[in-house]
């Protein structure tokens, strides 16, 4: 299964991509705003954003691309990589 995680904190990455890899998940982490992230986000199984240290602009950017490609994408407020465990369980991955 394949994941994009947009936001969160930087020092958190290698966290966010450990977690998703014992859930048995391939992830991609965006937490600044490259300058082609529609093309970044590709067509993952699974978005999940972190509202809380995203810009408005990165949650557009997201939840146009998860309406024009149709695929799943899931806001949560805090960022921590137990709130990260919790999304993944909760979407049977």
């Amino acid at each position: 299964m394949s994941i994009v995680i947009i936001g969160g904190h930087d020092r958190m990455v290698c966290r966010y991509k450990d977690i998703c890899k014992t859930h048995g998940c391939k992830a991609k982490v965006f937490t600044q705003m490259p300058a082609d992230l529609s093309r970044k986000i590709g067509n993952p199984d699974l978005c999940i954003l972190f509202t809380n240290t995203v810009s408005h602009k990165m949650v557009r950017t997201a939840v146009e691309e998860a309406g024009r490609k149709n695929f799943k994408l899931v806001r949560c407020h805090t960022s921590s990589g137990s709130a990260l465990e919790g999304i993944l369980a909760a979407n049977a991955v």
